[in-house]
């Protein structure tokens, strides 16, 4: 793993050596070399929305939709078929940027107003007093997390740090919703909702033409006003003017290219449009795919800037999703389950990794990683071997070693994933390790056991049939929660927290 230190002595040895980053070549990256980074990140896209086969064979989605630009990717670098995030986006964004799992950041739903939880009443079940105002990067603000972020470490590491898009990491009206105050030196578009008033600039990006609450209209892109501009258009040249003025400066950059697409409400990309109606696609399907390609050619448009710069090689390119599919567009067969679910489909999702020089092109890794991991995997790529997080502890696990090509250090290392809340599903617990998968139930109380490798589906609980390995994940999940201080909710009949999953292995069929 990496060695973690204190800090706040990172930043001053940064000060004392603030002379060598300022000695920085023309082609974006400094004098000791560091690498340009560029995390895409897109919201609710499923592991098989794309052109590009993460399963052992093509499917019907991938048939589907028209993504040419991940597949120009994905022969470049490495397509990881095992790559998790959390089920819903806060979580998942939250993770990334302070290398905490859900469980221990607190950030377990979707955050929007302050102190105001999207949380719905449900009969058996009230939920913690979870982090509902999210991410906070001062101290004594209720309800959030205060941590150190990827951004701060990576700008006083002399990256120039660029956030477009979707920012989603706090609650309206606290410091966490302003990307700027999270280690980002440019902010285009992001604030606190997580999805756009609109995709059309001739609705000014906003809901107000459909009479919803204007607190989802983007916010920076007035200049797009009026035009025929899509959404995905307006960020792409925005971060290729970010990127082109940090070259210019002869700075080494981090693009956190965080789209709203494909998240609802669901506009079609005209541009794109015809060609999926032409299929026999009617309706939201052929507006998803749409978006889809959207997305995709956005992806293009910012390889294509590298490559006008002759920063390619230069630069890493990491493209991902926050979550899986929602419910009401195709299941990503043969994967169970859809966003804000314990299953695969809720929280599998796309992952591609150019490195040229480091990853092989064309190249698969079969083995599973999460969303937490990203945060010191991207400072092992920009050299940033010192850091601590507030509290101490970091869960995440750099996975450059996969990245070349090497086996993991722990095949068997548990994954994990944490929701008492009560929004559009029931609330759970689970843990992944190696092949076999935990689910804790908390409503029921019950345990679902299944072994991904022999199926993927998720079809067969097996809890009845192996009660050694039951037990086994459920004391691991139990002992996780445990030292992470995970919230767990309230039993409204009874008055007491929802019990730890050991306690009901014997109960489970």
């Amino acid at each position: 793993m990496h060695t973690q230190h204190n800090v706040f002595a990172v930043l001053f040895l940064l000060a004392v050596w603030g002379g060598s980053l300022q000695s920085t070549p023309a082609n974006g990256a400094d004098a000791v070399g560091k690498p340009n980074i560029i995390f895409f990140f897109v919201d609710d896209m499923g592991w098989q929305d794309t052109s590009v086969p993460f399963h052992t064979e093509v499917t019907a989605l991938n048939k589907r939709y028209r993504t040419p630009n991940m597949e120009r990717l994905a022969a470049r670098g490495m397509k990881f078929t095992q790559a998790y995030a959390c089920a819903v986006c806060s979580p998942t964004r939250v993770s990334w940027i302070t290398g905490l799992n859900a469980a221990r950041h607190g950030v377990t739903n979707w955050t929007l107003r302050k102190d105001r939880s999207p949380d719905r009443n449900h009969p058996v079940i009230q939920p913690p007093a979870w982090n509902l105002n999210g991410l906070s990067p001062t101290p004594g603000v209720a309800r959030t997390v205060h941590a150190v972020t990827l951004p701060m470490l990576l700008r006083e590491a002399g990256y120039r740090t660029i956030h477009v898009g979707k920012a989603h990491f706090g609650a309206k009206g606290t410091p966490g919703e302003n990307p700027l105050n999270l280690g980002f030196d440019v902010n285009v578009a992001g604030h606190a909702p997580g999805g756009p008033g609109s995709y059309y600039a001739k609705n000014n990006f906003s809901a107000a033409f459909r009479n919803a609450d204007r607190i989802w209209d983007i916010p920076g892109l007035e200049k797009y006003h009026g035009t025929d501009t899509y959404l995905n258009e307006a960020l792409t040249i925005e971060a290729n003017r970010a990127v082109d003025r940090a070259i210019a400066d002869g700075k080494p950059f981090y693009l956190y290219m965080s789209h709203y697409a494909v998240h609802a409400p669901w506009e079609a990309d005209h541009r794109f449009l015809e060609k999926y109606t032409d299929a026999g696609l009617k309706g939201l399907p052929a507006v998803f795919a749409s978006m889809i390609e959207s997305m995709d050619k956005s992806l293009g448009d910012i390889l294509d800037n590298l490559k006008r710069h002759g920063i390619e090689e230069n630069t890493i390119v990491v493209f991902m999703s926050d979550n899986g599919c929602p419910s009401n567009l195709p299941r990503n067969l043969p994967l169970r389950g859809h966003k804000i679910t314990p299953y695969e489909g809720g929280t599998r999702v796309p992952l591609i990794v150019r490195w040229p020089g480091v990853v092989g092109q064309g190249t698969r890794c079969d083995d599973y990683l999460i969303i937490e991991d990203v945060f010191p995997t991207f400072l092992e790529m920009a050299s940033v071997a010192e850091y601590e997080q507030i509290g101490g502890t970091i869960d995440g696990v750099s996975f450059v070693p996969l990245l070349r090509g090497e086996p993991p250090a722990d095949p068997q290392r548990p994954i994990f994933w944490h929701f008492p809340n009560t929004y559009g599903e029931p609330p759970y617990s689970s843990v992944r390790k190696g092949d076999w998968k935990l689910i804790y139930q908390h409503v029921t109380r019950k345990l679902e056991l299944y072994n991904l490798r022999e199926d993927i589906g998720e079809e067969k609980n097996l809890a009845a049939d192996r009660p050694e390995k039951l037990r086994e994940l459920a004391q691991v999940l139990t002992d996780f929660l445990e030292e992470a201080g995970a919230l767990l909710p309230t039993d409204k009949q009874t008055g007491k927290r929802v019990e730890y999953p050991i306690a009901h292995v014997e109960d489970s069929p």
